[in-house]
């Protein structure tokens, strides 16, 4: 296929606005499934992760055909804490697809997504999505989306963006939103505004060879792949290379295998010309950021940038007393090895050793982007503990210094008193407020720190009904004290069972977060005592038991439902003097050995 019948679009958007579903529509209506084939909703959310909690959190690469055209899609993580994501899989687009809800508008995230996309010199062409929604305001989405890149400082031409309206999960896209929508409408408008929007690729087949790999991936066959884009030359499985590493070295290198996309399908491929996205395999420790090239004239590229991490947490092997019953890698060799191998394809993520104890120090963009990571390394059978995240600081001209971030929120219009005496306690700033239709959406200025553990807090006080978007606004002043958690915790005195009888007893004091005959053990936290002080307990004492038997003697046990929380409530909930213990079929919360308790 010629040069000018290729198109790279990466598709970005603010969460939940429908990226995922809008690829899935342009496969199906290219004619590559049959009528009678089953196709799995949400197509490029291969992880089981992803389909769970309904968000992508790695890049994707696919590509369908359109009339003579081959289009290249790379679906991108639309979470700021995956912003390493979007930063290298843009490097392979030649033009992005902005997808807007009619409804919302451009959100938090949509600002951090189109910013990268701008910084990255890349045409913009919106997709106004979800007009089917009764609330939609396509107009207003329109005016807002080129507020935003005025705002961001785009140049006439990108501000002057051809746009498409869309339900993509009714399958169909207009010219207008009043157009007229048949049985024979769907999403041929978005193909035909990425034919004549999106530049073809640029490079010349006989210059010196150049790809870059911007996104790696496993083959349980081959090892791991590295995807990229051919800017330049031509490549095939007898072509000589050399690759050009992240130290600056240049090492000879073969590739055993090159792989095209069809669909979400990798199918391999003997020759690769410019402007193709494709997958190497051969290459055992290739990462993110090296160079092939051409031996004989070498023209390494320029690394990826990445923004720096903001939050750290230690990972550290589980001592407790429970230790080595549930988990198959426990050790912290295995804890190494697993790091290393997540930084390999993750270069937001720093690995280091601690210091002063055994386990390691994991930096990255955010609770979400940790807690991820902790979750699928829990899904692989390890076994370990991690501390509370903290803020990364740095010092600026003698000044210490922490990351800041701007957060929305749109709450019910009476639960705005709450947000806001909270968020006044986390040293937050409300910059703007609007009010419409009985809705507040308030914008605020709060340090990084302030966020840990807040969105818990914040769906308690709207009542579930609240949203919270925040991205990276600044680095600022350091902000001072913030105060985590007021009240303490139950902490078990002895290993054994609860019992529903103690736990009756104990529900009086504070909040439980586990129901009886669980196994508990000494240090361990089963729930939040209604004072500051912490509170050791025996959730295994029983009842007396007496010769007497009176009406009303044996009053019924009625135990509360335990609070359930999940992962990332756990990460968020623990103080410094605390630990989460991960295992494969657990997760605990504890003290760490030799703390004082509080009293």
């Amino acid at each position: 296929m010629r040069q000018q019948f290729i198109r790279n679009v990466a598709i970005i958007a603010h969460v939940d606005h429908g990226k995922t579903t809008l690829v899935d529509q342009l496969f199906r209506s290219s004619g590559m499934f049959r009528d009678n084939q089953h196709v799995a909703d949400r197509l490029m959310d291969s992880m089981e992760i992803e389909r769970e909690r309904g968000i992508t959190i790695t890049s994707k690469n696919g590509s369908y055909t359109y009339g003579d055209y081959q289009i290249n899609i790379i679906d991108t993580p639309g979470h700021a804490d995956f912003g390493g994501q979007v930063e290298r899989v843009l490097h392979m687009a030649d033009g992005a697809l902005l997808l807007v809800d009619a409804q919302e508008g451009p959100m938090p995230q949509t600002f951090f997504v189109v910013k990268k996309a701008l910084a990255a010199k890349l045409p913009i062409l919106v997709v106004i999505n979800k007009i089917d929604k009764p609330a939609a305001r396509c107009d207003w989405a329109v005016d807002q989306v080129f507020g935003l890149l005025d705002r961001l400082g785009a140049p006439d031409h990108i501000l002057d963006f051809p746009v498409v309206y869309a339900s993509a999960k009714a399958g169909y896209a207009v010219h207008q939103p009043d157009d007229p929508v048949t049985v024979d409408t769907g999403m041929q408008t978005v193909s035909e505004m990425i034919i004549h929007h999106v530049p073809p690729p640029s490079g010349s087949p006989d210059a010196p060879l150049q790809l870059q790999i911007s996104t790696i991936d496993y083959s349980p066959y081959l090892g791991r792949l590295g995807i990229g884009k051919l800017l330049n030359g031509r490549l095939s499985l007898r072509t000589p290379l050399v690759v050009s590493r992240r130290d600056g070295t240049i090492n000879p290198v073969r590739i055993s295998k090159i792989f095209g996309f069809a669909s979400n399908q990798k199918v391999p491929v003997e020759n690769v010309q410019v402007g193709d996205i494709v997958a190497v395999a051969g290459m055992e420790d290739v990462t993110i950021g090296v160079t092939f090239t051409d031996p004989t004239n070498p023209q390494p590229l320029p690394l990826i940038e990445i923004d720096p991490p903001t939050i750290s947490m230690n990972f550290i092997p589980n001592d407790s007393p429970f230790a080595g019953q549930d988990g198959k890698y426990v050790t912290s060799r295995h804890l190494e090895e697993r790091l290393s191998r997540e930084v390999l394809s993750d270069v937001a993520l720093q690995v280091e050793p601690l210091s002063n104890e055994i386990g390691y120090r994991v930096s990255g963009r955010g609770e979400l982007h940790l807690s991820i990571l902790i979750e699928k390394m829990r899904r692989e059978d390890y076994e370990f503990q991690v501390t509370r995240p903290q803020v990364i600081v740095r010092e600026i001209d003698g000044q210490l210094m922490e990351p800041y971030e701007e957060l929305f929120v749109d709450v019910d219009e009476k639960f705005q008193g709450v947000v806001i005496e909270k968020l006044g306690r986390l040293k937050g700033l409300l910059i703007d407020m609007q009010v419409e239709k009985e809705m507040t959406r308030m914008k605020f200025k709060v340090p990084t720190r302030g966020l840990l553990g807040y969105r818990s807090v914040f769906m308690t006080d709207t009542h579930g009904m609240g949203v919270m978007h925040y991205v990276f606004a600044e680095w600022g002043p350091h902000a001072g004290e913030i105060q985590n958690r007021i009240n303490g915790v139950m902490v078990v005195k002895e290993t054994c069972t609860s019992v529903a009888y103690a736990l009756f007893n104990l529900q009086e004091r504070g909040r439980l977060f586990l129901g009886p005959g669980v196994a508990v053990y000494s240090g361990m936290i089963i729930g939040e005592h209604c004072r500051p002080a912490d509170l050791i307990v025996n959730p295994a004492k029983g009842k007396k038991l007496t010769n007497i038997r009176a009406s009303g003697t044996d009053e019924a046990v009625i135990l509360v439902p335990p609070v359930d929380m999940s992962l990332e409530d756990c990460i968020s909930y623990i103080n410094d003097d605390e630990l989460v213990e991960i295992t494969p079929k657990a997760i605990r919360l504890r003290k760490k050995k030799g703390v004082r308790i509080r009293g």
